[in-house]
């Protein structure tokens, strides 16, 4: 009796290194390779739980060691946070746990595991596709981003975004899972490790017949990347001053490069002018400041020669980074942490910026994660998009490398060459299918140029925007509603002590249904 506490407990404990292990696949680690099969143990830990509310607490453990992983980085700046953060987005794994317990729980017959290879990847998606939610913290580690540099697979993504590329991860799991599963039935072995090899060559096949649209022309992008300095205006004119023996077409700063208003400073705008012209006439800079109107906000300024040709104000802000959340309620539980002090103001139009006949679509850092804006962006005519970053407060942590990885994947996504350019991170560009055209690590001090192919086209992702993430859900809705109502009683574990009161009743329901007979209090016959 004393061993299956001993299990459970077991259990418990190896559901956070699940987890873990899970988060080592994503940029970061960089394995990759992991992604396919590290699901798998904690597929399995699910399936064997004791019940309902083990298989909740397994599924819990394990997102926050995947959480934690993932995003250990956050650990110094959430403080006394940490923990009731974790606690509470441990919480949107619950549902999946429940829901691989429920179809996978052994004796597993093809039937359930047919269910399982559907619903668990859309009940995946829908997790994650919540989890995306800008005031959650945005798609910032989706399963399917761990695929970024995995020839043909993340062409997936064109089709249905990461989303469908996190669905394809996860299906290949639960075949995998269905092989190795004790009290799986012959039948269902078979059906899962069929379904698994299919869904790899689907996927393969699919990127190996998808390419983008031919190159139409090119655009030379020069970044400038100063990293830690204590005068970042100067830095970067210096730096933009050394570009006049180069022919790029536009030069980019990263996020927060200009700290004031220069309209408020004459002699600022004056030296951003000359700064265009010495660069080829089209410079690209970023503003943190309080404006006119009294607001503070993250803009992108397109300077010329002879001015301000276009501007573009940061839509999507970072939580407790840009602004606070409830600020009268949480702000002064905030004061030991790098929560901002006080809230930006978001935009909330799109805008392309045009240098020669090439449209640009810019964004700013966090609004990288979105997809839905660089499909926005894309649709209104956007030839490349531009992402002004910085990582400062980072730097040197997983979160360069995760945030320069997703590119690949927005890339492929828009049908679209992107470029990130980083004041103090990793700045790279790729272009449309997704191929890395530049790298440039943290520790460089300096600048870098690309030449960057333009495309035309639209990608299904594109055009039909996210169909997956809403299929998923109908379907995940639609199964969950079937689970519930076919669930048979005697799913549900008698209580002892119910049962034993039950038959202390002086009239005891026969088995037979036959009307009860009465008992004697002492025992005897009626």
């Amino acid at each position: 009796m004393r061993r299956e506490p001993r299990r459970r407990w077991a259990g418990r404990a190896l559901a956070p290194l699940a987890g873990a292990v899970l988060a080592c696949s994503l940029p970061g680690a960089g394995l990759w390779w992991l992604a396919w099969t590290g699901l798998v143990p904690l597929l399995v830990l699910l399936a064997r739980a004791h019940s309902y509310r083990d298989a909740a607490w397994l599924s819990w453990a394990a997102a926050v060691g995947f959480f934690l992983t993932a995003h250990h980085w956050l650990v110094p700046h959430l403080g006394m946070f940490t923990v009731p953060a974790l606690a509470a987005v441990g919480l949107l794994w619950v549902p999946f746990g429940l829901g691989a317990y429920r179809v996978l729980r052994p004796p597993l017959s093809w039937a359930r595991a047919a269910l399982g290879l559907s619903f668990l990847p859309c009940l995946w998606v829908t997790l994650e596709a919540l989890r995306s939610w800008k005031h959650l913290g945005g798609s910032w580690t989706p399963l399917g981003l761990g695929q970024w540099r995995t020839p043909h697979v993340l062409d997936v993504a064109a089709l249905g975004g990461v989303w469908l590329l996190s669905a394809l991860v996860v299906a290949v799991n639960v075949g995998v899972a269905v092989v190795v599963l004790p009290g799986a039935h012959g039948r269902a072995r078979l059906l899962g490790g069929s379904a698994a090899l299919l869904f790899v060559v689907a996927g393969t096949v699919h990127g190996a017949l998808h390419t983008a649209s031919p190159a139409t022309g090119h655009v030379r992008v020069a970044g400038v990347q100063p990293g830690l300095v204590s005068d970042s205006l100067a830095e970067h004119l210096r730096l933009t001053d050394q570009l006049t023996r180069t022919t790029a077409d536009v030069v980019v700063w990263g996020q927060s490069s200009v700290a004031l208003d220069p309209s408020r400073r004459p002699d600022v705008a004056i030296g951003l002018r000359r700064a265009a012209e010495s660069a080829g006439g089209h410079l690209l800079v970023n503003v943190d400041a309080q404006g006119p109107d009294g607001r503070i906000t993250k803009s992108t300024h397109h300077y010329r020669p002879d001015g301000v040709a276009g501007t573009y104000r940061k839509q999507r802000l970072a939580p407790f980074g840009e602004y606070v959340p409830l600020r009268p309620l949480l702000g002064p539980l905030l004061g030991h942490t790098d929560a901002a002090r006080v809230d930006r103001a978001p935009g909330d139009t799109p805008t392309l910026l045009r240098v020669g006949d090439v449209r640009l679509g810019p964004l700013i850092s966090y609004e990288s994660t979105f997809p839905d804006l660089r499909r926005t962006l894309t649709a209104r005519g956007a030839d490349v998009t531009v992402v002004q970053g910085s990582l400062t407060t980072f730097h040197d942590t997983w979160a360069q490398r995760q945030q320069a990885s997703a590119e690949a994947v927005r890339a492929v996504e828009s049908g679209r060459s992107t470029v990130l350019v980083n004041s103090s991170g990793t700045s790279a560009a790729f272009d449309a299918d997704g191929r890395l055209l530049a790298w440039v690590p943290p520790t460089h001090r300096g600048t870098f140029t690309v030449s960057v192919p333009l495309h035309e086209g639209l990608t299904p992702y594109v055009r039909w925007g996210d169909w997956f993430p809403v299929l998923a859900t109908a379907v995940t809705g639609v199964t969950a509603a079937l689970l519930f109502v076919a669930r048979r009683p005697r799913d549900i574990p008698a209580c002892p002590q119910v049962v034993n009161a039950c038959s202390q009743l002086p009239y005891a329901p026969s088995a037979s249904g036959a009307p009860p007979r009465p008992r004697h209090p002492h025992g005897g016959g009626a």
